[in-house]
């Protein structure tokens, strides 16, 4: 069966927001297409969500319905990724259920394509940022930092929130990572991309996802997916030290820094200690490394799904 739009909905805890988001996106394609479908992926919901979602598939059998059921909360990417396994549109777009990103805007993304047979992908980005303070400036330092580290390049503010073609779909979903990070994923498969801004909405119901903590450990991850540089940090701190040692030796040999000897030897044992802890914090940096590969070549899959409905059992 012919699909024009997919819509993917990663849901965790959207008990609140899944029937405000299905009415507007039932409204918003009115005019622009009859052929599309809405994939909601609930993410292990501790909430009623996952009931809801039954409801309104039995609900609605006009609408073109997939539900995909996780047997836990694996995570916002690994929805991601089985929304796009599930996708059979011509165009699929990624969007949020808690309706700060409007379905309005997947169909403007979607009349790009349409115009634009040269974009691959439009990708949409905070025209204005609603974050705190200290939530934008985690947000700017980490686009500073990856695009002078990663291999590719990121665009700052753009976030899961686009529209992509099939090759798109099908290019991402050969990448099958275990520890995921769509927005390098977007970066490096490359392909001709269009840029629109965004403005994003007050959340409908709930409570956002995104923490302080998990923020950075999300970059964090996003870091080391696509930069081996912290693997050389020690090969360079290496260098430095010894450099740094022999111009001590010889300070210490020719006037002890103006010390006494109970103060050079306090002096050195600072200094070992110091060395002791940037060499910890390099073992800890390899640690993540290692555990990420032995993760990966484990061959577990990203996700599992406990329970699919599609709409062809409400035709």
């Amino acid at each position: 069966m012919s699909v024009k739009h997919s819509l993917v909905i990663p849901c965790f805890n959207e008990e609140g927001n899944v029937e405000i988001f299905l009415n507007c996106a039932k409204e918003a394609m009115k005019g622009y297409t009859d052929s599309y479908e809405l994939i909601f992926v609930n993410d292990g919901s501790r909430d009623k969500t996952g009931e809801v979602l039954k409801r309104l598939f039995n609900e609605n059998k006009d609408v073109k319905i997939k539900i995909i059921n996780f047997s836990r909360n694996f995570g916002k990417e690994a929805a991601m990724y089985a929304g796009l396994n599930a996708s059979c549109g011509e165009y699929t777009t990624i969007i949020d259920a808690d309706m700060q990103q409007r379905p309005e805007v997947a169909v403007q993304m979607g009349r790009i394509l349409d115009e634009n047979p040269d974009y691959d992908m439009v990708a949409a980005f905070q025209e204005k940022r609603k974050d705190g303070k200290l939530l934008s400036k985690i947000k700017t330092s980490f686009y500073s930092v990856i695009n002078k580290v990663s291999e590719v390049h990121f665009i700052e503010d753009a976030s899961d929130f686009r529209t992509m073609r099939k090759n798109v779909v099908k290019s991402i979903i050969e990448l099958t990572e275990y520890h995921r990070f769509s927005k390098g994923i977007f970066s490096w498969i490359g392909y001709n991309v269009c840029s629109i801004p965004y403005e994003v909405m007050e959340r409908e119901s709930g409570e956002t996802k995104w923490s302080v903590k998990k923020l950075i450990k999300y970059a964090l991850d996003g870091i080391m997916a696509y930069t081996d540089l912290p693997l050389k940090l020690p090969l360079y701190f290496g260098i430095g030290t010894m450099v740094l040692d022999v111009l001590l030796f010889v300070a210490l040999m020719i006037a002890q820094f103006g010390f006494d000897a109970n103060c050079t030897a306090g002096f050195l044992a600072c200094l070992m200690v110091f060395l002791f802890s940037i060499i910890s914090v390099f073992i800890g940096i390899a640690g993540t490394y290692i555990g990420k590969i032995h993760t990966q070549v484990k061959n577990r899959p990203v996700y599992i799904a406990k329970e699919i409905l599609t709409y062809e059992e409400n035709l």
